[in-house]
């Protein structure tokens, strides 16, 4: 495709001497000297550079630099990365439906969506990937797999599987389908209060919220929780759209303000709330931004929800999608958008006017506002939680056994040795469980630093910029020895980390993303911290007149 985008580009940008550019802030002498410039620039290189030129990787280079001076998400797709861009705001894609990684010297399957081709032909977690369509991808990464397996729903793909455990080569033909990822994977009852996970904003999340509350709606649950975490965000209509489930018509949503007037207005409910008494919370998390951060604040703007969790990622720009010729789209920032408190929580300022480009906004800058009932709220730096909850800490241990998947390989085993468990909310990893795991890792090979062993690492270094090792070199061999990690004993230690990761894996393969999704649910304190508030009306009411 760049071939077919480079050779019109170069003709417009070599052709130019007077250009007229409309709504572009009077820059027009700047404009038409720079592209001038690049023209002549481009020419010289093409007329008496040594070697032949690559064109398209010339002119994409170029693209690729230009937009990433700016900020990342003003992005250029030419047509071969169009289902990409495509599956962002849709949520849909062509192919087989399954998740995969890369594990050794081959890709494997590590979930199977359920209900879908991959599913339904009886493909498993831990099934390596030897050959597609009679082609071997041993030594091949996800992403080239990823391309094979994806395509037009209906067209036949031919895979060559080896069953772990047995070693079995299986060969397999499956019809791709249509795969729509959910944007609502699970929502169910716990503890009397409804809880529902909303992981996208794409095309018609607002309408699956609201078939999922409805549901959960029949049980008569004492609130609901919205769990926003890590939900990246999408499309800012579709934001609005589910906060008007919780806020009647014709209430301010949010308003956006660019360089011009188009970019400019503000987006209101347009329907009566779903419901607008319920009690709610909003789970947050770091990884909850844009059209999460616009719902997360808005609750809190209109005082309709506690917003408990982390403190959000802070972006508050819009972005809108210009056709640029050649079934290509350029995805570009044209406004920043405002919660109805009048707040933006951009956290960075990508203006280019700091020394060093780009630069977090400090919190001495952030301006205070105030919700409906005059709680304080902040801009520039994400959404403020009503309540933070503190995560544990992954020991290096955890981190370390995740990262050589190890907890995938036991629970691939397990399940070759169990053929059922009980359900979700049920199974727990027993002592006797966690005992085969120890002897498993038994000579594995894995290793981790501890917070005491980067300190010590950390005091070396310094003290050697600062000529000081040889003095102090016999006491940090002795600190060496008494801080050593003994991996048997970090390995009890942080036995119920270690258990969690656990339980979610074997879960899943028995119960899918639902199943892990609800094993979570009772030791996670996020929601256990909201089914507390959400039991408590006097403490809840209190919160959202600032009072807690």
């Amino acid at each position: 495709m760049l071939r077919r985008l480079a050779k019109p580009f170069l003709i417009a940008i070599l052709g130019i001497s007077a250009l007229s550019f409309s709504n572009v802030g009077g820059n027009y002498f700047e404009i038409s000297k720079n592209l001038d410039l690049f023209a002549n620039l481009f020419k010289e290189l093409n007329t008496f550079y040594v070697d032949d030129l690559d064109v398209e990787g010339l002119v994409q280079t170029g693209i690729d630099a230009m937009l990433n001076s700016l900020d990342p998400y003003t992005v250029y797709y030419p047509e071969e990365d169009l289902e990409g861009y495509n599956m962002q705001m849709t949520g849909k894609y062509g192919g087989i439906g399954a998740i995969i990684k890369r594990s050794g010297d081959h890709v494997i399957i590590s979930e199977p969506y359920e209900g879908f081709p991959a599913y339904k032909a009886g493909l498993i977690a831990g099934d390596k990937i030897l050959e597609i369509n009679g082609i071997s991808f041993k030594d091949k990464n996800s992403d080239d797999v990823s391309n094979e397996l994806r395509g037009t729903p209906g067209s036949k793909v031919n895979m060559l599987i080896e069953k772990p455990g047995t070693g079995e080569k299986v060969k397999i033909e499956l019809t791709r389908e249509e795969i729509k990822i959910e944007s609502v994977p699970y929502y169910g009852i716990v503890d009397e209060v409804g809880y529902v996970m909303l992981t996208s904003f794409t095309n018609h999340c607002s309408d699956d919220l609201k078939n999922a509350l409805q549901k959960l709606k029949e049980e008569s649950p004492k609130g609901i929780i919205l769990d926003l975490r890590d939900n990246p965000g999408g499309l800012l209509n579709e934001a609005v759209d589910v906060s008007n489930l919780f806020l009647d018509k014709g209430k301010e949503i949010v308003s956006t303000k660019g360089k011009t007037s188009i970019s400019d207005k503000p987006f209101k409910t347009r329907k009566g709330a779903f419901d607008k008494e319920i009690p709610l919370v909003v789970l947050t998390s770091h990884g909850s931004a844009s059209a999460s951060e616009i719902v997360s604040g808005v609750m809190q703007d209109y005082d309709r929800a506690v917003i408990i969790g982390e403190k959000t990622f802070g972006k508050g720009l819009v972005q809108s999608t210009k056709e640029v010729g050649y079934n290509a789209k350029l995805k570009l920032t044209t406004a920043k958008y405002y919660l109805p408190s009048g707040r933006c929580i951009q956290a960075i300022d990508y203006s280019g006017k700091y020394k060093d480009g780009a630069e977090k906004i400090p919190d001495s800058l952030r301006t205070e506002f105030k919700t409906v009932n005059g709680r304080k709220v902040y801009d520039a730096g994400g959404v403020d939680p009503d309540f933070e909850v503190e995560t544990e800490k992954l020991s290096g241990l955890t981190v370390s056994l995740y990262l050589k998947q190890y907890f995938f390989d036991f629970a691939t085993d397990f399940v070759l040795r169990t053929p059922s468990i009980e359900s979700p909310d049920k199974f727990k990893i027993s002592d006797a469980i966690y005992d085969d795991f120890v002897k498993y890792l038994d000579g594995k090979d894995y290793d981790y630093t501890t917070n005491s062993e980067s300190l010590l690492n950390e005091l070396k270094e310094k003290a050697e910029e600062e000529n000081l090792l040889d003095k102090i070199e016999e006491e940090i061999k002795v600190l060496e020895t008494k801080i050593k990690h003994d991996k048997e004993k970090d390995l009890y230690k942080y036995k119920d980390q270690i258990k969690d990761y656990l339980e979610s894996e074997i879960v899943t393969r028995y119960y899918n993303q639902k199943g892990r999704i609800q094993a979570s649910l009772d030791n996670d304190p996020f929601v256990q911290k909201s089914i507390e508030i959400l039991k408590n009306p006097a403490q809840y009411g209190k919160i959202l007149q600032g009072q807690n």
